[in-house]
């Protein structure tokens, strides 16, 4: 019989995001517009993918227009599945 360790397991790994912030509205969630490229399978054109993802911002840091990285998390409401890491840059946008 093998003893296991006292160390904790390790992390999965969570999944990283950057995007755009659409919206800010909302008490402590932001949505993020996620872009990405991908090549079409029957033309090869290289098209731009958007998709949007709702995460948990708890400081209300994040603004409309900020560039954000956002992270995998555990469900935190019917849509969220993601929190905020950081902002990258802030808007230039005047509010």
């Amino acid at each position: 019989m093998a003893s296991e360790t006292a160390t904790a397991p390790a992390r999965l790994h969570r999944q990283v995001l950057t995007g755009v912030v659409t919206s800010a509205k909302m008490e402590k969630t932001i949505v993020v517009k996620v872009t990405r490229l991908v090549q079409h399978k029957l033309y090869t054109r290289v098209m731009r993918v958007t998709k949007k993802f709702y995460a948990h911002d708890e400081k209300r840091e994040a603004r409309l227009g900020d560039r954000v990285k956002i992270v995998e998390t555990r469900p935190m409401s019917k849509l969220k599945r993601w929190r905020l890491a950081e902002v990258l840059t802030r808007s230039t946008r005047v509010n």
